[in-house]
């Protein structure tokens, strides 16, 4: 049998040492010999002995805050040896190595997979203090340990040396040392009042010394529960 599809770039890749490593830009390849947190429903493919827990939003305190703040990461534990297949809508998938002292904020819904060593929490974004189409809360990553990622499309890494704005949805991680805040970007005036909007009625803001990736697409707001959709929509969407 003959065919493109059987060339070596679309053949499993092998590796002798355990952990994440990327399958090809849109697959995750877990080579399981212990135990991972994964996005629940993103396993595509699993061989060996491996057993899937949900875990709902990581644990009773953020399961408690995820109830209270409508924002969380479904999760599973996956456990076990063998070789477990990661993906999420063809999204691209990037892997990012934490070290001890790295803190990394990321936008729920960007992420795919992480090594049990690391730990997180959901916190508030700072100087949120208006609505808008983001979220009012992200995830903080740190400790030492691999941590996969996906982006809609190529993203930009942002070296933050002066102020930054960012569609809020458009926001994947950012350096957590940062200093974070909401900026109107839309100016009222007379356009506004009669129903001309730019659709980009406010951004992140992102100051300090780090970095900010951005991705080339805009994920579509979530209401967390009791939630009411306003003008301009809210901050929901972030951590889906």
């Amino acid at each position: 049998m003959r065919s493109e599809l059987f060339s070596s770039e679309n053949l499993e890749k092998e590796s002798a040492q355990p952990g994440m490593r990327l399958q090809n830009s849109k697959m995750l390849k877990i080579e399981l010999n212990g135990e991972a947190m994964a996005r629940v429903g993103s396993m595509v493919a699993y061989q060996g002995n491996v057993q899937f827990q949900a875990l709902g939003s990581g644990g009773l305190g953020k399961f408690l805050k995820q109830k209270l703040t409508g924002e969380g990461v479904p999760l599973m534990k996956v456990s076990g040896q063998g070789d477990v297949f990661l993906a999420e809508l063809a999204k691209d998938v990037h892997i990012i190595d934490l070290e001890p002292g790295d803190a990394l904020s990321i936008n729920g819904s960007s992420v795919l997979a992480f090594d049990s060593t690391l730990q997180y929490d959901i916190r508030m974004v700072g100087g949120a203090g208006m609505a808008s189409s983001s979220g009012l809360f992200n995830c903080v990553f740190s400790g030492y340990g691999r941590i996969a990622i996906t982006t809609k499309g190529t993203p930009v890494v942002l070296n933050v040396d002066a102020p930054t704005y960012v569609d809020p949805q458009a926001a994947v991680c950012w350096s957590a040392n940062l200093q974070t805040g909401y900026h109107r970007a839309e100016q009222m005036g007379l356009g506004t009042l009669l129903g001309r909007r730019t659709g980009e009625s406010f951004t992140m803001s992102f100051a300090g010394q780090g970095f900010v990736v951005v991705q080339p697409s805009e994920e579509p707001p979530v209401l967390g529960s009791g939630q009411q959709q306003q003008e301009g929509g809210l901050l929901g969407g972030l951590l889906s």
